[in-house]
């Protein structure tokens, strides 16, 4: 099981590394709510047929709604709506390399609330060089009045994939915490997370103009598909089968591959301009979570000696 396990790791890192080329293109034809709302839409109608064909939906499970909810904005809501946000904004492969901080926000949560984490001066060091590698891809003394608002450096843009990366950092944690000892199956947990996000969006969603997306086959496709059903449907099922059969921080690992995905995507496929600067921040963010990581495993050896 741990074999599919590793398969669906770098399955999951891929298709969430190509989504935020996906964004991109429908942004420029709609709002990024609505694109999160798009994206849940079709991501959830089909999980939510395949879930009641295999007979996974059970009233009992409503007794957890609130462990659902917070899922649903944590790891859904907030983060879909502000890496819509921020792919609006940045280039994508810029984009999709600020969303390797996602495990040194896991990391940092997990020492403010779970007591068995404690920090080393390994782990400590690769959170302070990943959140460099942040900064030196928001450059903010480069900015100008103009580059505030978008393009290629944009700190707003750089803000929303921040708090989109926080957000999903601390549901990592909180499915450790939460989630995991309810021991429901990844589709379940998964038409439950998504279908609370999906009415979320359906009340504070502005419908207006929302059907233009689909003027454009590439965006449309893009959305539908890549967004919808694989990016959202598939992912948080192979997401939940990753925490069950790895453990919640291990699965926090998977973002070391949308960064190199989207950057592959963005410079090769795309011809983004990517400066050298921005592929030194990358390494730096990867590096920062390397010793993060591996500064924690060090900690749990020690732990288990005599």
């Amino acid at each position: 099981m741990k074999t599919i396990a590793y398969f669906a790791f770098v399955l999951l890192g891929v298709i969430w590394g190509s989504n935020f080329i996906f964004m991109k293109w429908a942004a420029d034809y709609i709002t990024p709510q609505q694109v999160a709302f798009l994206r849940v839409v079709f991501g959830f109608v089909p999980l939510l047929i395949f879930a009641v064909i295999r007979g996974e939906i059970r009233l009992r499970d409503m007794r957890h709604i609130h462990h659902f909810a917070v899922m649903a904005l944590l790891a859904t809501a907030i983060y879909y709506f502000a890496f819509a946000k921020g792919a609006a904004l940045l280039l994508s492969s810029v984009a999709g390399m600020l969303s390797g901080s996602i495990p040194l926000f896991a990391f940092v949560t997990a020492l403010v609330f779970l007591r068995e984490e404690r920090p080393t001066f390994k782990s400590i060091g690769g959170v302070v060089l990943g959140f460099a590698g942040v900064v030196l891809i928001a450059r903010p003394w480069q900015l100008d009045a103009d580059q505030m608002a978008g393009g290629a450096i944009s700190l707003v843009g750089t803000a929303y994939m921040v708090g989109g990366a926080l957000s999903v950092g601390c549901s990592f944690v909180y499915a450790r915490k939460f989630i995991t000892p309810l021991r429901l199956s990844a589709v379940a947990l998964s038409t439950y997370q998504i279908g609370i996000a999906t009415a979320i969006f359906a009340l504070t969603t502005n419908y207006t103009g929302i059907d233009a997306v689909f003027s454009d086959a590439q965006a449309a496709w893009g959305l539908v598909v890549g967004l919808g059903i694989l990016g959202t449907g598939l992912a948080y099922i192979l997401y939940y089968f990753i925490v069950e059969n790895l453990g919640a921080m291990a699965a926090s690992g998977v973002t070391y591959l949308p960064p190199l995905v989207a950057m592959a995507i963005g410079i090769v496929l795309i011809g983004e301009p990517v400066a050298t600067l921005d592929i030194v921040a990358v390494l730096a963010i990867l590096s920062g979570v390397f010793l993060q990581q591996t500064g924690k495993r060090i900690l749990a050896v020690k732990k288990q000696t005599p």
